[in-house]
């Protein structure tokens, strides 16, 4: 795994505050932010997420319905919204990143239920076990 990958599995399994994450994403230069958008994108339709984890990411990103990726990701046809989402202007960015970072937490939360309740291999299902997560990405 990726030092991205690692941190942004952590903020979607709740290891670290999403402050923490928001002023790691704030840090970067506009176009690795847009990768780090495209990235978590890439999480989120690998840990399956769907159109009913719109609402649920919402709520738990702590934006208002009205937020411009908010209104999207509730809109369907979830790998459409996402592209939109991504495409956002700069100052969308935060805003989509919590939102993404939710929904990549909602969906793998799920996921984990669903096929990883009996273990798995899954490196990024290990973060809380206190793997050293840089010695794979070394």
């Amino acid at each position: 795994m990726d030092e991205h990958t690692v941190m942004l599995n952590m903020l979607a399994q709740d290891l670290r505050p999403i402050e923490q994450g928001v002023e790691w994403f704030e840090g970067l230069p506009a176009e690795n932010q847009f990768e780090v958008l495209r990235e978590l994108c890439g999480h989120c339709m690998q840990a399956r997420a769907t159109e009913e984890d719109g609402p649920k990411s919402v709520r738990r990103a702590g934006l208002r319905p009205t937020y411009t990726p908010a209104v999207l990701i509730t809109r369907g046809q979830l790998n459409v919204q996402l592209e939109k989402i991504i495409n956002l202007p700069q100052d969308e960015r935060v805003k989509s990143f919590r939102l993404l970072v939710a929904l990549l937490g909602v969906s793998d939360e799920r996921r984990r239920k669903r096929f990883c309740a009996g273990g798995c291999g899954h490196d990024w299902h290990q973060l809380a076990g206190g793997t050293d997560w840089r010695a794979a990405t070394a």
